[in-house]
């Protein structure tokens, strides 16, 4: 499935790669119009910092990556947070997979939910049916003064229904984060779920990133780095095929970006929520940014573009 704009649109063709699909366009009365197709498009040629390809995706890549969705509007790790994401264009959304005392997958990023309610139980230690009685927006909710009903209960996700909700919405696609020894078990759904192109996983482990290319080399690796050795960060990445290097924002130059793009890997940085940050870094050629905010993110690509 790609969106490739509106009827009419050309587009220089800077490399080329085969894709087949459907194409959606819309005729003058709203009515959308589906047809096969098979293209030759990757990349376009658009000034620095706009979307560089036109994918098997409907949200063409862009640099977005709505760190445990829209979290800055939603509470994190839902449902809602992820269509939010989705609805503000963001071409990523991250998320965080833990295991359950009775082996289920579920979204959370702490290893307990004292963060979120004021209840405090330990997710490897609960049974997902435990679990799923908290209500994980409470501590959202007194923070931004919502209501109950502006911000309803949001119970602890499964992995496998955050997966569904991509594969229905069709736009994103879902970064995963193994928070515990589950690269397996992650990998197991996706493949159940004929999920492959749609999900990649980050982390700062070594180990469980190298499982993932283990198990799949073609899914995306965005690795990690707390603190950046180049060189060292560079070397283990070429070795071990991780298209992606993903240090925190504080550790993050024009220098450390150009080496690392002239090894041929991309920069990611996270997480970074400040519009006046996210224009520095972009500045710097940082290929992509995490964010809780994706939609002054997206706001600040699209006057890039103009």
């Amino acid at each position: 499935l790609v969106h490739a704009g509106t009827a009419g649109t050309s587009t220089e063709i800077k490399s080329e790669g085969s894709y087949e699909g459907r194409l959606q366009r819309t005729d003058a009365r709203g009515t959308n119009i589906w047809r096969s197709f098979t293209k030759k498009i990757v990349r376009t040629d658009l000034p620095g910092n706009c979307p560089r390809s036109l994918s098997v995706y409907p949200t063409s890549e862009n640099g977005v990556t709505a760190h445990r969705g829209d979290s800055l509007r939603f509470p994190e790790n839902s449902l809602r947070a992820f269509s939010a994401g989705n609805a503000v264009g963001a071409d990523w959304i991250e998320t965080d997979v833990r295991t359950t005392s009775d082996g289920k997958l579920v979204l959370l990023h702490n290893g307990t939910t004292k963060a979120y309610c004021s209840v405090d139980r330990s997710v490897s230690e609960s049974t997902y049916a435990e679990l799923r009685e908290l209500d994980l927006a409470e501590k959202f909710r007194a923070k931004g003064g919502f209501s109950l009903k502006d911000c309803p209960k949001h119970e602890i996700v499964l992995f496998e229904d955050a997966l569904d909700l991509i594969l229905k919405e069709r736009k994103a696609r879902l970064s995963i984060q193994p928070k515990s020894d589950c690269v397996d078990q992650v990998m197991e759904i996706v493949r159940r779920k004929n999920a492959l192109g749609w999900v990649g996983f980050n982390d700062g482990s070594l180990a469980k990133m190298r499982r993932v290319k283990e198990l799949e080399p073609s899914v995306t690796v965005f690795w990690d780095r707390g603190r950046l050795d180049v060189d060292a960060d560079i070397k283990t990445a070429k070795q071990y095929g991780f298209e992606w290097i993903v240090p925190n924002r504080r550790d993050v130059t024009p220098d450390k970006v150009k080496k690392i793009h002239d090894a041929g890997i991309k920069v990611g940085v996270w997480t970074v929520n400040d519009p006046a940050e996210m224009k520095r870094f972009l500045d710097m050629g940082v290929d992509r940014i995490y964010t809780d905010d994706p939609l002054a993110l997206k706001k600040i690509l699209d006057s890039r573009c103009k």
